[in-house]
């Protein structure tokens, strides 16, 4: 485990992050849930904020999927998508609704701005981000899709996008 350079919980908490927040709306999988903690883990992001009626921690499934990463990265709670999103912007950060909607950039085309705090709102499983919270979004991504569906699994794309948020940030430490 030491050759693969993990952190502890504590070198974890007290690590520089990402200054990326993964927002869930409305997600009603346990698994995608855990999934997202496992990826923000990963990336070293700022943290999740669980919305509505998305599962919290601790519940076995979610656990199941996160495997303790909701232990290392922090969370909050809020009662609605708007509610957060009004409260991550009023602290600053830029709100990205990750939905195909007309204007909404291919996520290969976008480049983080260095240091610039950063909100992703992941929508529910069937219904996508509510039209509410996007209208509050600073702009929207999308994952470019080659095949029929057009949709993926919202872990799949919180790992996709968490990754080209993070992207610039890896390569800066690969430099040194």
């Amino acid at each position: 485990m030491d050759e693969l350079g993990r952190k502890t919980v504590e070198e974890f908490k007290q690590a520089s992050k990402n200054p990326v927040v993964a927002v869930l709306d409305n997600i009603r999988s346990m698994h995608n849930v855990g999934s997202v903690f496992r990826t923000a883990d990963a990336f070293l992001v700022e943290g999740v904020v669980l919305c509505g009626y998305t599962p919290q921690p601790p519940h076995r499934d979610i656990h199941k999927t996160a495997l303790g990463a909701t232990e290392t990265v922090d969370w909050i709670y809020t009662a609605t998508t708007l509610e957060a999103v009004q409260q991550l912007k009023a602290q600053g950060y830029r709100i990205l609704g990750i939905e195909q909607t007309v204007g909404s950039l291919s996520l290969e085309t976008y480049t983080p701005v260095p240091g610039e705090k950063i909100a992703v709102v992941f929508g529910n499983e069937v219904e996508g981000v509510d039209q509410e919270v996007l209208k509050q979004c600073d702009g929207c991504l999308e994952i470019p899709q080659l095949g029929m569906k057009h949709s993926l699994n919202i872990s799949v794309a919180a790992g996709i996008v968490l990754w080209k948020l993070s992207e610039q940030r890896i390569i800066d430490l690969k430099r040194g």
